[in-house]
């Protein structure tokens, strides 16, 4: 299969693995089977997948990363915490979406990634912000 263009960000502890709390750098939690599935269904049509995680900000934070990949059945993949110019998509629990060029966050009110942090003061609901129920 060839290798498409750009590459897919995954997010490690919330997302590809169970997070309940920081528990160190060599603890990552168990596999989350449908992202698992996923990202490797995106190995197999060519995607490259770069684990996208604040541990590769620290030194030696990447390596316990690497091993629970190997332990869990995916290949060696890049462990970074910066995106470029090439990422098509970040898949991340924390993420809060923003309608392009607008500023505008999709909130959906029944989901998880929603803002944490206050909108600003003036913000109106659909003028300001895209809501999906």
């Amino acid at each position: 299969m060839p290798r498409k263009m750009g590459w897919i960000g995954v997010d490690l502890d919330g997302t590809l693995a169970e997070y309940t709390a920081w528990k160190g750098l060599e603890h990552i939690g168990k596999p989350i089977p449908l992202m698992m599935q996923r990202v490797q269904d995106w190995i197999k049509e060519g995607y490259t997948i770069r684990i996208m995680t604040a541990r590769a900000s620290v030194e030696g934070g990447a390596e316990p990363v690497g091993k629970w990949l190997s332990k869990h059945g995916l290949p060696d993949l890049a462990v970074t915490n910066s995106k470029d110019f090439e990422m098509i998509e970040l898949w991340d629990d924390r993420a809060i979406q923003v309608v392009t060029n607008t500023g505008q966050p999709i909130i959906r009110p029944d989901h998880f990634a929603r803002p944490k942090v206050p909108l600003l003061r003036d913000e109106k609901g659909g003028e300001t912000c895209e809501i999906v129920k």
